[in-house]
């Protein structure tokens, strides 16, 4: 008889999956725009601690475990989705978005696609023209498809256990409103999906991975019908790529190199998202692996392992992570990460419940 979903379990998976993510995003911002090459030179191999970022990154004057913009983005996502109890709306998520883009130490940090709209809505400007092209309606194909959909999207898999179209569903209304095609639905969706299945008793890497191409193709479709669509690969193919590419691997480090090497890791989702997904197989669902995979690919590291750690952390939960690791994150941020699981964990019983 299939293991049944407990609370213990569901707390345990949740706590799992927000203190990976931190884990990727602070390991990643030591090496953020580095060359994979640069980064295994400099380090003797693969960077596998929390140090404070060099000079030569976004986040160079920050202490070693300190989260980014990402994942501050992510708890903000968090505690909208707890206030509204989990119903989250367009309207809950933009308040409080302007506030975190007003107020959060990490705003100066905000992404190509995030800056200028907020930057308007805080000036009480419309943001319909924003990335305009000429004098048409046509916005430029780079808006609303970097990766700040899939950096902050992890709640919205861990309120749904199970259930990949509530994933999906809120991952979009997270979307809204900086990230409005279908190419940020499917990336988000992606990995909202892959998360709320990794939360089930008895998931594996097979079935996470099936999740996030379930997820992928559902959010394209809801891109495209309710947003904007523009000229771009599908996420979803890239997902397989990189995923053919982590299973032909005859090494972690050889992972990582085909992956960066046929989808890429960069500020644009089709590339960071894909990849993240491929690492999380590549790590074989190991939630400090993924965390060191985002790590050391290159490139925008801490967005791609803050994509790859919720997967592993909602699949082994917090257990699999190292306790030095959790010590230096809790010392190096004020939020209270484990309260605000046992939320997230509580909305995502009852639902699962309901």
């Amino acid at each position: 008889m299939p293991e049944k979903l407990t609370r213990e379990h569901l707390g345990d998976r949740v706590l799992g999956a927000m203190m990976a993510c931190a884990l990727g995003d602070a390991m990643g911002a030591a090496t953020e725009q580095w060359q994979i090459d640069e980064i295994l030179a400099a380090h003797g191999g693969m960077l596998r601690e929390l140090i404070p970022p060099p000079i030569d990154t976004f986040s160079y004057r920050d202490k070693a475990g300190y989260v980014t913009d990402d994942c501050s983005q992510m708890f903000a996502l968090a505690e909208a989705i707890i206030k509204t109890s989990g119903d989250l709306t367009r309207e809950a998520w933009l308040e409080r978005m302007l506030d975190w883009s007003v107020n959060s130490p990490f705003k100066y940090a905000m992404g190509p696609t995030t800056r200028p709209i907020f930057e308007a809505l805080q000036r009480g400007e419309s943001i319909e023209r924003i990335g305009a092209i000429g004098q048409s309606n046509r916005k430029l194909t780079s808006m609303g498809v970097t990766n700040g959909a899939g950096m902050r999207v992890a709640p919205a898999g861990l309120i749904n256990p199970g259930d990949i179209e509530g994933a999906v569903r809120t991952a979009w209304i997270s979307c809204y409103p900086t990230h409005d095609t279908q190419i940020a639905a499917s990336g988000a969706a992606a990995i909202a999906a892959g998360v709320a299945m990794a939360l089930v008793p008895g998931a594996d890497v097979f079935s996470v991975v099936q999740a996030c191409l379930e997820g992928a193709k559902l959010g394209e479709e809801l891109g495209a019908k309710e947003g904007r669509r523009v000229a771009g690969p599908s996420i979803y193919r890239r997902i397989e790529i990189a995923v053919e590419e982590a299973l032909r691997a005859t090494s972690f480090e050889d992972a990582l190199r085909r992956i960066e090497a046929t989808v890429g890791s960069s500020v644009y989702l089709v590339e960071s998202g894909p990849a993240a997904i491929g690492i999380f197989v590549a790590a074989k669902g190991d939630p400090v692996e993924c965390a060191v995979g985002g790590t050391n690919i290159g490139n925008d590291t801490d967005s791609t392992a803050a994509m790859a750690c919720p997967l592993g952390g909602a699949l082994m939960g917090i257990k699999a992570i190292d306790k030095k690791y959790v010590k230096v994150l809790s010392e190096a941020n004020t939020e209270d990460i484990p309260g605000m699981s046992n939320a997230l964990a509580d909305i995502a019983w009852k639902r699962y419940n309901a």
